[in-house]
C-alpha cells in the first residue's frame, strides 16, 4: 500500500508545479505580447521569419516561434504549447528548461538549413519538438509515470503527426518536421539526464535473485555434483564432511528413469531372451494344482 505524502512533499510538489505554470506563462505572455502589438500598429514584423539558407532569414530562427499570421494561428500554438510546457517542466524538473530552449532554438536552426524557400513563421515548430521529446523519452526511460506521460500525448496529439507531410497548402510542414526530429534528438541525447527508473525493491535485492542478463553457473544450477547438491548432502549428513559419493550424487540429481549405462547394443542383440533360472511362477501353480 502506497503512504500518504508528508505536508514537506505536498509543498514541494506545489512549488514545482508553481514553476512550470510561471515559466510556461511568461513565454506564452511574450509570443502573445508581439502579436498583439503587432496586429494594433501594424508593424509587418511577420517579415522577419525564418527564410532558409538566406542572410536575412536568420533571426527568424529565434523570432518565428513568436510571429503568427492570425488568431486561430496562434491560438491553436497556445493551447498545445501551455499543456505540453507544463508537462515538460513539471515531469522532466531536472533538464525541462535545457529542453525547452534547445527545442526552441534546435526547430530554427535545422528549418534554417534544411527547409525549403519562403518566410516560416509560427510557435508549431516548438510544439512539435515538445510533443516528440515526451513521447519518445517516456519510452527510453522506461519509467512508469513518464510512460503515462507519454500516452497522454498520444491521446492529446496524436493526430498532429499528420502535420508533417505535405497535405496543407500554406503550412509549414518542415517546421513541424524539423521540430519533431529536435525533440526525438533530444530524448536520445539526455537519456541519462534527469528522472530515471527507480532501484529495484530492497527486498528483491536481499534475495540476490539473478538479472536477465546474468547466466547461471553450474554452481549455481547444482550441475555434476556441486552447489546444490553439496548443500543437500551435508544437511542429509551433518556430522559427515566427506565429499558425498557419486552414487548418491546422481540419486539426488536425477529425477526420473536412470539412463543406460556403457554401449548401446548392437541390432543383433535385441530380440533375444535369456533362458529363466529357477522355476516358472505359472509352472509352481499347475504343481500346486
Amino acid at each position: 500500500m502506497r503512504r500518504a505524502p508528508t505536508p514537506e512533499e505536498l509543498q514541494a510538489d506545489r512549488r514545482k508545479i508553481f514553476n512550470a505554470l510561471v515559466v510556461t506563462i511568461g513565454c506564452l505572455v511574450l509570443v502573445w505580447g508581439v502579436f498583439l502589438i503587432n496586429l494594433q500598429f501594424d508593424l509587418g514584423l511577420n517579415q522577419y521569419g525564418n527564410r532558409p539558407l538566406k542572410t536575412r532569414g536568420l533571426i527568424g530562427i529565434f523570432s518565428m516561434a513568436f510571429l503568427h499570421g492570425g488568431w486561430s494561428h496562434i491560438w491553436g500554438n497556445t493551447v498545445s504549447f501551455f499543456t505540453l510546457s507544463v508537462m515538460l517542466l513539471y515531469f522532466y524538473r531536472g533538464i525541462g528548461p535545457k529542453v525547452l530552449f534547445w527545442s526552441w532554438a534546435g526547430s530554427g536552426l535545422l528549418l534554417w538549413t534544411s527547409g525549403a524557400a519562403g518566410n516560416h513563421i509560427g510557435l508549431s515548430g516548438v510544439v512539435y519538438a515538445l510533443a516528440a521529446f515526451l513521447f519518445l523519452s517516456g519510452i527510453i526511460r522506461k519509467h512508469t509515470v513518464l510512460m503515462r506521460v507519454a500516452l497522454v500525448v498520444v491521446f492529446l496529439y496524436g493526430s498532429i503527426i499528420w502535420g508533417v507531410f505535405p497535405i496543407e497548402v500554406g503550412v509549414s510542414w518542415e517546421g513541424h518536421l524539423t521540430g519533431a526530429c529536435v525533440g526525438g534528438l533530444l530524448a536520445l541525447v539526455l537519456k541519462r539526464e534527469g528522472p530515471q527508473p527507480p532501484p529495484l525493491p530492497e527486498e528483491e535485492e536481499e534475495q540476490g535473485l539473478p538479472t536477465p542478463n546474468t547466466m547461471l553457473s553450474n554452481e549455481d544450477l547444482g550441475i555434476l555434483g556441486t552447489g546444490l547438491v553439496e548443500d543437500t548432502w551435508l544437511t542429509a549428513n551433518p556430522e559427515n564432511t566427506s565429499e558425498p559419493p557419486m552414487g548418491r550424487r546422481q540419486s539426488l540429481l536425477w529425477k526420473g528413469p536412470r539412463p543406460v549405462e556403457g554401449h548401446r547394443r548392437s541390432p543383433d542383440q535385441r530380440g533375444i531372451r535369456k533362458d529363466r533360472k529357477g522355476v516358472h511362477l505359472k509352472a509352481r501353480r499347475r504343481r500346486s494344482d
